[in-house]
């Protein structure tokens, strides 16, 4: 009873302070979509993404009922970096759902807009909504009524200290009339949150060595996403389990169970909800040699020996890297590896797929080249029976009709397309995605299926994969060429495929580029199976990696390619509309289903 009283009072005392309107609260998970869509209409960078911002720490001056509460320490804010636009998960200061809604639109067009250069966060933010209201006329309206209850809630001046007041007085100046204030006044505490406006990106952190785990969403196998909140670290020595503190002198000592370790181990206990509990914490602290329950690790990986790996076919390709910072390419950056399979053995049909295969090889076998003959011709292959019958029996009657018509020519009607299907195996393809099946498994019967089909169609088609350990070794497996026959050698290599390193997959589309502007054909199909994002060991990550696979595909739609992905990533639809085009990925939500729905997508693409 006790401790439901207490919950109570600091419920109520809780909500007291903060003054929102939990019933009117709108949620940046479920304003996403819409909010993204907006950003990109007001001439938003399209490669960022939209995230939840962590909270910033402020010294306030609060009132007594802040203090009693606990509030007003910390306060989620909008901002922007290279890869991020960061907006508070939650809004709920205004009376209306509308409102608060706005309110995010608000800080969208805000975003969106650029930021004026050599100014401060004060004078910026007033050139920024300056621009925005310039630019966008129609949000005029808006902007006022959010100015309007913002300046409702914002600390009376009166209740200040005299350079608080000055302050705060010049801020709500600002507010009404943009750009009317040229400098902030100074004074001993933070200004009070200015909601409408964006602030200054957060510091990295305090960590001087390398800290585990990284700043990209990651989805556990139960499919929650979380959030992508940066936190402070800081370096700490390690436990010491020979060091505690002992409450007694050692010549009383009875028992052992008078011991207290005041410094707890991490294994001592199991946390149950341990993502909640980092989600509290301000300052992550990070030792080298500590136990963690349980956590995401990122490590690194050595090589097979030259003994026990693939085939090397050559000394390597150098290809060059999109560098999206300084916007221009760097020439002969990465090395591309060919490899060919060393222990890969001729193979069957595994008997699981015979049966799919059959049908696949019924409905393809459709598409093959046909002869067709073409009648009535000055020339040909051979006379045409019909029209010298014809012409015959016009003759006796006297028509005296001098057609010369009479041959007839045989003609082959030719699909004219090459495809190249490259598959990411990649260490992320180790994953289970059931009790039975990796990601791996599906992929290699995906392409196994695929070939079958494409064996009939006699469409010619060429198979790689790929992985990444770092840029200087871009392995490039090589399967199948559009010269080779689709043997069991081809099937043996498919099935020979495992989960490799990572995924630099700028560098492998440029390869397969390179080989389909080989053909001859007049419809070229590039086709990229993989489960997740570009990335590798070094700055191939976040939007790094991104920018770089983007500017590979603009080029290969550039050399009259047609680049479509498959994935099975479930946020996928975050970054590849801005890789790929809106209309040219599909994402398959079901990874057991990849082999059958490979063959019919081909088939959407080609017809």
């Amino acid at each position: 009873m006790e401790e439901w009283v207490g919950y109570k009072w600091h419920e109520y005392i809780t909500r007291q302070a903060l003054g929102e309107f939990p019933e009117h609260a709108v949620y940046l998970k479920d304003e996403a979509r819409s909010l993204g869509i907006v950003f990109r209409a007001f001439g938003g960078d399209p490669a960022l993404s939209l995230v939840t911002a962590e909270p910033r720490h402020f010294r306030l001056r609060r009132r007594f009922l802040h203090k009693l509460a606990g509030t007003h320490r910390k306060c989620e804010l909008a901002w922007r970096d290279e890869q991020n636009l960061r907006l508070p998960e939650k809004v709920a200061r205004f009376p209306s759902k509308q409102l608060n809604r706005d309110l995010y639109i608000w800080l969208a067009a805000l975003a969106a807009t650029p930021a004026p250069a050599d100014s401060d966060w004060f004078t910026g933010n007033q050139a920024l909504v300056q621009d925005v209201l310039l630019r966008w006329p129609g949000l005029e309206n808006v902007y006022q009524r959010l100015v309007k209850h913002v300046l409702y809630w914002r600390p009376d001046p009166d209740s200040l200290t005299d350079p608080e007041a000055v302050r705060e007085q010049a801020i709500c100046q600002a507010l009404i009339h943009p750009g009317s204030v040229p400098t902030l006044p100074p004074a001993d505490t933070d200004p009070w949150p200015v909601i409408l406006w964006l602030y200054p990106a957060l510091e990295q952190g305090k960590a001087n060595g390398q800290v585990t785990g990284d700043e990209d969403t990651h989805s556990s196998p139960g499919g929650h996403t979380k959030k992508n909140k940066r936190k402070q670290a800081e370096r700490v020595e390690a436990f010491d389990r020979d060091q505690g503190l002992m409450i007694f002198r050692l010549e009383s000592l009875f028992s052992w169970t008078e011991f207290i370790p005041v410094d707890r181990a991490g294994d001592d206990t199991d946390e149950e909800d341990a993502e909640a509990v980092a989600d509290d914490m301000d300052m992550i602290s990070v030792s080298n040699d500590r136990k963690e329950t349980s956590s995401a690790i990122k490590f690194d990986l050595d090589l097979p020996s030259e003994e026990h790996d693939d085939l090397h076919l050559g000394p390597g390709i150098h290809l060059p890297e999109w560098d999206w910072r300084s916007q221009s390419y760097r020439e002969r950056f990465c090395c591309l590896q060919p490899l060919l399979a060393k222990d890969a053995v001729p193979a069957e049909l595994p008997e699981a797929l015979r049966r799919p295969a059959k049908l696949l090889q019924r409905q393809f076998s459709a598409l093959k080249p046909l002869k067709q003959w073409q009648k009535r011709q000055l020339d040909g292959d051979e006379l045409d029976l019909d029209a010298c019958l014809e012409r015959e029996v016009q003759h006796r009657r006297g028509q005296g009709t001098t057609d010369q018509k009479l041959f007839r020519r045989c003609q082959q009607s030719q699909r004219d397309l090459a495809c190249l299907v490259l598959a990411d195996v990649s260490l992320s393809t180790e994953t289970y995605i059931n009790n039975h099946q990796r990601v791996i498994d599906v992929a290699r019967d995906g392409l196994q299926l695929l070939s079958e089909a494409l064996q009939a169609s006699r469409d010619p088609f060429a198979l790689f994969a790929f992985s990444s350990r770092r840029r200087d070794h871009v392995r490039f497996h090589h399967l199948k060429s559009f010269d080779e026959p689709y043997t069991s050698t081809i099937r043996g290599r498919i099935q020979a495929l495992e989960p490799g390193f990572y995924t630099r997959m700028g560098t492998a589309i440029r390869q397969a580029t390179k080989l389909l502007e080989m053909r001859h054909e007049h419809q070229k199909i590039l086709l990229l199976l993989t489960d997740g994002k570009p990335n590798d060991l070094d700055v191939y990550e976040g939007r790094y990696g991104v920018e770089d696979t983007r500017m590979a595909v603009q080029e290969a739609q550039k050399a009259g390619l047609t680049p479509f992905c498959v994935t099975i990533d479930d946020e996928a639809s975050e970054y590849l509309p801005y890789v790929f085009g809106s209309s040219n990925f599909v994402v398959i939500r079901d990874p057991a289903q990849l082999p059958l729905q490979l063959p019919k997508l081909y088939l959407n693409l080609t017809q």
